[in-house]
């Protein structure tokens, strides 16, 4: 069944946020101690790479979000 709920483009700060998460946490866990700045600081090269090369991310809203019209 295909999600036709309309995508709109994601920010860096959601971008950041989602890439540092997964550095640090896996599986919802901690992976290492003390990763917190690291992982912030990867994240943040990475979305910077990605807008150099043009990338363009999307996201669904959230479940149950109404359209605007």
């Amino acid at each position: 069944m295909p999600d036709d709920r309309p995508l709109r483009p994601v920010t860096v700060d959601e971008i950041s946020a989602s890439l540092a998460f997964a550095l640090r946490y896996d599986r919802r866990q901690r992976v290492l101690h003390g990763d917190e700045f690291m992982a912030r600081i990867t994240a943040e090269r990475l979305v910077e790479h990605l807008e150099a090369s043009g990338f363009v991310l999307m996201k669904r809203p959230p479940a149950g979000a109404t359209r605007a019209r």
